[in-house]
């Protein structure tokens, strides 16, 4: 039952943010550019990682 209710929630994915980009490092290849870090790992993961929370600067890339 937890495990439904968990899978059900909407997850905040970096793909499409305004703050996300792709540093072409092999070692950290992702980076956010709100939060001032480049990862190995996903922004949103390592912000969810980090804090527990989700991420709530994501904004939108206006295309």
């Amino acid at each position: 039952m937890i495990k439904n209710i968990i899978s059900d929630k909407k997850k905040v994915t970096c793909h499409g943010c305004n703050y996300f980009f792709i540093t072409h490092r092999k070692q950290r290849p992702w980076g956010c550019k709100k939060f001032g870090f480049i990862s190995k790992f996903i922004p949103s993961l390592e912000v969810f990682s980090t804090t527990g929370m989700e991420c709530a600067y994501r904004k939108d890339k206006n295309l």
